[in-house]
């Protein structure tokens, strides 16, 4: 499915056999792409389906990179189908197994919110933001769902605005403010007769629609191929025409970081970079019926890592390792 396909025009089940079946050709990308097909499983209404994929990522004798997220989402999937006790139970383990992740935190706390345990939603949301924001100078982007979830917990609660709230007034960028688009009332406005409230109703939610939206929305960003060291070394002498476009390893980071500067420049969005092998190259290209000395290759090779979910956004957070792997952080490296 390409990221631009409407939502309505998606064949579900259809898209998660794809998945499934790509999944078995690339099993290191499995858990990635078997929860992109659960997800299909959920919309297209095959819930029981969904739990089988998340039961087997979880049964997997390969480890997960993420445990807890898949916990998360087969618990939110299992109560959407009448399996409270079991959905509490796996909720209650992911709250105290405290991970690091904050899709987790956010799947639990929002599911127990569409099941109105607005008290136990607001403690989640709230044990998520305390364990991965204290002390904490800058929220990382992917942390504010957690922000924005507790301050819409708490505003249909009516509980007065803390530190965290403010904050999570400050990161909201949309027209429209966090406080009207979590007013429990706002949905009175809908009956209304006023042409005047129905139209302000409407640009809330267009509003909370466009954020919803980007957060749903993952296009894989334009990548640029990166190399190790080592790995370049070993493609380059197993086809030295290649080194032509690769004449040395710092000279391929110096184009890396400036080629995503100028398409930044341009005003390109969305921007990452993934990190090649020379055996999954190699294999690509025989996909490709085509030799991996081919240049042509290479940038197809990079869109290829990238809607496999392998790409890292570019730029890194602040205070983040640099993306070229030498352990420094990106400003005082290559954002230098």
């Amino acid at each position: 499915m390409r990221p631009d396909t409407p939502a309505e025009n998606v064949d579900h089940n259809a898209e998660a056999a794809r998945l499934e079946r790509t999944a078995g050709l690339y099993p290191e990308d499995a858990e990635h792409l078997l929860l992109q097909a659960a997800a299909h499983h959920e919309l297209s209404g095959d819930r029981p389906r969904a739990t089988t994929l998340y039961d087997s990522l979880l049964s997997a004798s390969t480890p997960l990179d993420n445990p807890h997220l898949v916990r998360a989402l087969k618990a939110a999937n299992l109560w959407e189908y009448g399996h409270e006790a079991e959905a509490r139970a796996i909720i209650d383990g992911v709250r105290a197994a405290a991970p690091r992740d904050p899709a987790a935190w956010v799947i639990v706390a929002e599911s127990l919110e569409t099941h109105d345990e607005l008290e136990a939603a607001q403690d989640t949301f709230t044990q998520g933001a305390r364990l991965l924001l204290t002390d904490v100078a800058e929220p990382p982007y992917a942390t504010h769902p957690l922000l924005f979830g507790r301050h819409r917990v708490r505003r249909m609660l009516g509980a007065p605005h803390d530190e965290w709230d403010a904050l999570a007034d400050t990161l909201h960028t949309a027209p429209v403010s966090l406080d009207e688009l979590h007013d429990p009332k706002r949905v009175w406005s809908l009956g209304s007769d006023n042409p005047a409230e129905l139209q302000a109703e409407i640009a809330r939610l267009q509003s909370e629609l466009t954020t919803a939206r980007e957060a749903l929305s993952r296009p894989f960003p334009v990548a640029v191929l990166h190399w190790p060291e080592d790995e370049l070394e070993e493609l380059t002498t197993a086809y030295p025409s290649l080194s032509e476009e690769y004449p040395s390893h710092a000279d391929h980071l110096a184009t890396i970081e400036a080629s995503l500067r100028e398409l930044s420049t341009s005003g390109t969005p969305n921007l990452g970079i993934v990190t090649g092998t020379v055996p999954s190259y190699e294999a690509f290209a025989a996909s490709e019926a085509s030799s991996p000395a081919d240049v042509a290759l290479l940038p197809q090779y990079a869109t290829t890592l990238a809607a496999r979910g392998l790409a890292v956004t570019w730029p890194p957070e602040r205070g983040a390792d640099c993306w070229c792997g030498l352990g420094r952080a990106y400003e005082g490296c290559h954002g230098a």
